[in-house]
């Protein structure tokens, strides 16, 4: 009760016409950058931080607060519309999101979206509020040697938990982790460069999304134009308002996931150097377990709701061990933190001490985010959705030049818009031979974590794998990881049985 109380001082502090016009500032500006596929919260971030610094500490935190939660909003809406993640996090949304919209249900995708995003945010912050600091301080029993085990748990269950073949599922996660690994590795030397200077940086992220994603879906528009019903586009002749709202049965199928998803999201976020993007692909891999009412992949809104849910929980849950002990849980967060200290403000367990009001004005703001997020992306949906009403002939060209500004604003250079074309062309061709697309951008993502951990882990143990089995935790994990291994192996030789039983 007494943190709650704080958290009414906290709210009581920010209602100024000042802090609350920082807060949609930040919330309209977040939702446009996580909606525009190249920018990224950290670039957003980083642009105003010259203005937050020439605010006080209260309004300026509200105002890069704001901006960073209300991005993960933004990138469930290109994901679902265009099938172009527009944050990394909403690369799972991609996979039922555009899905739903393709089978004629795109308002209701982004209402999804929306509901389990604003669910999940509540549970994290809720969670921020009464027990922050204490699950700040379990998130650091991960330390490298768990952290690796959580990166091989994920990139194990890629394969299998995406796509319908395992087989092919396993050779995206490898050309995934083949990528990722291109460029300068921690220890500064060169990997796979083939003589090119520019991938001595590696492949960039957002570049390599918009081309696998949204440049391969542009040619295969282009294959298929002549053939409106087998182009995938998406049929908006009846989209009104009224037929793009959630269902009773909608919010039966979002709730439970969303709640599932939450916590678990909260969870993933207190862990340092981990951030939505595995959080989301965690909450999505939990809904395999569970029951819904139509397969994932195919436009399930449990999908949506799986993985939108994770990735707002984990972003505000990342405030906890920012806050609460003074260490980062993701590059955003380590700007934040940044900016404190320019305030002269010392992040860390003093922190509630010296300058409770800043704090709880600070978790306050999360809130406050989270209410007009939510209503601006419930104000933009009828505006939105008309895209879908734009013909093919013209959405082909938009979509190719949103991918060509997007992939140059990475670089300044036309690296990033070459990245993106051959992104766009190997998509393409693992579309064609039916290969998962997920599984090589999630690799891609989780190859640097799971590189960074394993050396850390064996630096500290002096090159010794005991370290993996030593650690309580990360033996359990590596036990769940064979139990699931085995598991999967046991299905499939059960269902050839059963299968040359009935021949």
């Amino acid at each position: 009760m007494e943190n709650l109380g704080m958290l009414l001082d906290g709210m009581a502090t920010l209602m100024t016409f000042q802090n609350i016009s920082a807060c949609v500032m930040g919330s309209l500006l977040g939702f446009v950058i996580g909606a525009l596929p190249g920018l990224g919260v950290i670039s957003g971030v980083s642009m105003l931080l010259p203005l937050a610094f020439a605010m006080n500490p209260v309004t300026g935190i509200s105002l890069l607060g704001s901006l960073y939660y209300s991005t993960m909003y933004g990138g469930a809406y290109s994901a679902i519309l265009l099938n172009i993640p527009g944050e990394a996090a909403a690369v799972m949304t991609v996979l039922d999101g555009y899905p739903m919209a393709k089978n004629g249900r795109p308002g209701p995708a982004l209402f999804a979206s929306v509901a389990a995003g604003f669910i999940g945010g509540l549970i994290g912050m809720m969670t921020l509020v009464m027990t922050g600091p204490s699950l700040a301080r379990f998130g650091l029993r991960f330390g490298p040697a768990e952290l690796a085990a959580l990166m091989i748990l994920a990139l194990s269950s890629i394969g299998w938990l995406l796509g319908e073949s395992p087989v092919k599922g396993i050779i995206s996660a490898m050309l995934g982790l083949l990528l990722g690994t291109m460029g300068l590795d921690i220890s500064g030397v060169p990997r796979y460069y083939f003589g090119v200077v520019h991938l001595l940086g590696g492949i960039p992220f957002a570049a390599f999304a918009m081309g696998l994603f949204g440049f391969s879906q542009v040619l295969e528009m282009i294959e298929l134009r002549n053939s409106p019903t087998e182009s995938g586009e998406i049929d908006a002749s009846k989209l009104t308002l009224k037929n793009s709202m959630l269902t009773r049965s909608d919010f039966r199928r979002l709730v439970p996931p969303a709640l599932r998803s939450g916590i678990l999201g909260t969870i993933i976020g207190n862990m340092p150097c981990i951030g939505a993007t595995v959080s989301a692909f965690l909450g999505y891999t939990m809904q395999k377990f569970f029951k819904s009412k139509q397969p994932l992949g195919t436009g399930a809104i449990e999908g949506i709701a799986a993985s939108e849910a994770a990735d707002n929980a984990a972003a505000a849950a990342a405030f906890a061990p920012m806050l609460a002990l003074g260490i980062p849980g993701s590059a955003t967060t380590a700007i934040l933190l940044s900016a404190l200290m320019v305030w002269g403000l010392q992040p860390g367990p003093l922190l509630f001490t010296n300058s409770p009001k800043f704090a709880w004005a600070t978790i306050a703001s999360l809130y406050l985010s989270n209410l007009i997020t939510l209503a601006l992306a419930i104000v933009f949906i009828p505006f939105i959705i008309k895209i879908l009403r734009v013909p093919m002939k013209y959405m082909i060209p938009g979509i190719t030049f949103i991918c060509l500004i997007g992939a140059y604003s990475i670089s300044n250079s036309y690296y990033g818009v070459i990245v993106m074309i051959i992104g766009g062309l190997l998509g393409y061709i693992l579309m064609k031979g039916n290969y998962p697309l997920a599984p090589v951008l999630l690799a891609f993502v989780l190859s640097n974590l799971f590189e960074t951990n394993v050396r850390k882990a064996l630096l500290i143990s002096q090159g010794s794998l005991d370290i993996f089995v030593q650690k309580p935790i990360s033996l359990i994990i590596l036990i769940l990881i064979s139990a699931l291994i085995l598991s999967s192996m046991a299905k499939s030789a059960i269902g050839a049985i059963k299968a040359r039983r009935k021949a």
